[in-house]
């Protein structure tokens, strides 16, 4: 736990040159919300960029003015968002991390939050393949966000903040890209599927036969098993956040902006996304930057043993991630670490926010 502590540590230095900024608590964000942290997203510039094939991708962007001198930082912070997640949903954390003096960026993925959506039925989760996904993210830190990233007239390489999927997305485009991002943290990530109890042996030849089948007897992507279009979900008995206050702000954007809503993932998504975590696994070695896994102890919806296997494996071939070659556990935290109650929120952002300062 020595190295762990010393994130811990470095974040101590880090708050004080921050004007000592915390993180919105569940009792500020009852007024913030709808005060400070609305009149911030006034000031961002909404954009979008022409991703792979011509897909709309759209993206936010929160610029320090340069003009400024008293900012303790002026570096960049790229947030690549879960499954079913979009910018939208992530208005307290740009907030938060504005405030500690990053240049904050985000895009929606392909197929979810505000980006164009492939198929006719919008709210079934579908890519054609994961790697337009890492080659969308390539071109937005490529084109959008480096050229906002100076710190006293010298190029800085960006931060990268992934959650879920985003972090898939984010560990492939690590290997693809080894020499683009400062450090990286990856948020409860999906490197591995929670299945329920359902072992692997069983559930990757029924993944197969339904995407035979589907290839066969389909005109469009099918839904996976179980899987469904959108539908509101109450707070009581989630797998996601502990706090019925972020929940309840969660549920009613969703509700209150259909275009962001999406339902299960198709067979298709399911076959891109495999193959992707065994090319993360296949790659850990040109996985160079300094990457930090935060883990959500009570997780239901990701594979806390993948982050395990991920972090020995990444330890062992760079050493310089994954402390003592394990995830930093959050202990008790469900899988939405940036939207849980304060107790939990607090300790992941803290230790994310220390990994920056370290590197």
């Amino acid at each position: 736990m020595f190295k762990y502590a010393l994130i811990i540590f470095a974040l101590v230095g880090f708050m004080t040159n921050a004007n000592d900024t915390s993180f919105t608590t569940e009792k500020q964000l009852a007024t913030r919300y709808s005060g400070e942290i609305a009149d911030f997203w006034q000031q961002g510039e909404f954009s979008h960029f022409s991703g792979v094939k011509n897909a709309r991708i759209n993206y936010a962007a929160f610029i320090h003015d340069e003009s400024k001198k008293d900012l303790p930082h002026n570096k960049c912070l790229v947030i690549s968002s879960g499954r079913s997640e979009g910018y939208l949903k992530y208005k307290e954390l740009s907030y938060d991390l504005f405030n500690l003096g990053f240049n904050v960026f985000l895009l929606d993925h392909r197929g979810q939050g505000l980006s164009e959506r492939a198929l006719e039925n919008s709210h079934k989760g579908y890519v054609e393949s994961f790697q337009y996904y890492v080659d969308d993210l390539a071109s937005f830190i490529k084109s959008t966000v480096s050229p906002h990233c100076s710190v006293d007239g010298k190029t800085q390489k960006p931060y990268l903040l992934a959650h879920s999927m985003g972090g898939a997305i984010a560990a492939r485009y690590l290997q693809d890209y080894p020499d683009s991002i400062q450090a990286a943290v990856l948020s409860s990530p999906m490197l591995g599927f929670n299945g329920g109890g359902i072992p692997d042996f069983i559930a990757k030849p029924l993944i197969s036969t339904s995407a035979l089948f589907n290839q066969w007897f389909g005109d469009s992507p099918w839904y996976f098993l179980g899987h469904k279009d959108y539908v509101s979900s109450e707070f009581d008995g989630n797998p996601l956040m502990h706090s019925p206050l972020r929940y309840r702000y969660f549920s009613q954007l969703y509700n209150d902006t259909p275009e962001i809503q999406l339902g299960g993932v198709t067979i298709q998504w399911l076959t891109e996304s495999i193959a992707a975590l065994e090319t993360i696994f296949a790659r850990t070695n040109d996985l160079t930057t300094p990457t930090l896994v935060i883990q959500s102890g009570a997780d239901k919806i990701v594979s806390n043993q993948a982050q395990d296997d991920f972090c020995r494996q990444l330890h062992q071939q760079q050493p310089q991630s994954c402390p003592e070659g394990k995830p930093l556990v959050i202990k008790g935290a469900y899988h939405e670490l940036f939207f849980e109650s304060d107790v939990y929120r607090q300790q992941a952002l803290t230790a994310a926010m220390a990994w920056f300062e370290q590197h």
